[in-house]
């Protein structure tokens, strides 16, 4: 019996079912993946020792250090925020809001935001803080 020796060029590998593989498991990634939605606002907190973590399904309020409040992502004026915010309430199964202000902001516009959450139906309205080591 004679066996013949196969050169290199007669091998060939099929790859198409790694490249498959490898989609699937990309695919598979970016579907069980999570992604979290967080504002590009540069805010420095306030800080508070008695800080708990917040749910993630919260709505989120946004006021930067000029003062400029944002729901969703979008600059909004504070006589608007009610009715944003009872629109966003009406899909959410949780009634709660954070507002995440800068700590430079005036108290004032703090209790105002807070004050429009609450008026649109928000049972709990909660201010971000950084946890401080007391």
């Amino acid at each position: 019996m004679k066996f013949r020796k196969k050169s290199i060029t007669d091998q060939n590998v099929d790859i198409s079912p790694l490249i498959d593989m490898v989609f699937i498991l990309l695919i598979f990634f970016m579907v069980s993946s999570t992604f979290v939605k967080d504002m590009k606002v540069d805010l420095e907190r306030p800080g508070a020792t008695s800080a708990t973590r917040a749910s993630s399904k919260t709505i989120k309020v946004y006021i930067d250090n000029q003062g400029q409040p944002y729901v969703d992502n979008q600059p909004i004026k504070v006589w608007a925020i009610q009715s944003k915010i009872r629109d966003l309430l009406r899909n959410s199964t949780e009634k709660s809001v954070l507002v995440v202000t800068d700590e430079t902001i005036e108290v004032e516009k703090l209790i105002e935001v807070i004050d429009q959450c609450r008026m649109a139906g928000a049972k709990d309205v909660a201010v971000a803080t950084k946890k401080e080591v007391g």
